[in-house]
């Protein structure tokens, strides 16, 4: 997770290979739930900390992404935020393996954000934001941490 970066933009090009692999995600019965929202206008993203407690670095963000799930689009019911949540993961390996940096900031299932975020985008009722993903180059190389944990395994059973 990335929560600074610099003023360097990201291009359209590169906007649309994050975007891209985001829809390479897998999906129930292939359903492809999502719709994603692409704030790259600065006053909007410099206004998102006041609807979301933890994206602070929106104000720094070249990009943010909202994705979200459209319940019009389900055909196998209730996975909508597992989908959703493959095609955020997708995003943000697309994101780093691109050079870039980005952070998921949750917004469902907590009622107020989903709310906040369907008011002020002007979401219909049958498409909930799931989450928004500030994005735009490090302000500092991160280093990779490993979190495996052998401890947390377990062979054909508890």
């Amino acid at each position: 997770s990335v929560r600074a970066f610099t003023a360097q933009p990201v291009s359209p090009e590169l906007i649309t290979k994050l975007l891209e692999a985001a829809m390479q995600a897998p999906s129930a019965c292939n359903q492809q739930p999502w719709q994603f929202i692409v704030i790259t206008d600065r006053k909007t993203l410099d206004a998102l900390p006041a609807i979301h407690p933890h994206a602070e670095m929106s104000r720094q963000a070249a990009l943010a992404v909202i994705v979200c799930g459209d319940l019009s689009l389900e055909t196998c019911k209730g996975y909508w935020a597992q989908d959703c949540s493959a095609a955020t993961q997708n995003l943000l390996l697309a994101a780093h393996a691109l050079g870039l940096g980005a952070v998921w900031t949750g917004i469902y299932p907590v009622e107020e954000r989903v709310a906040a975020f369907r008011k002020r985008f002007g979401l219909p009722d049958h498409v909930i934001p799931l989450c928004l993903v500030p994005i735009g180059h490090p302000a500092e190389p991160v280093e990779p941490v490993s979190r495996y944990k052998p401890e947390r395994i377990h062979a054909n059973g508890w």
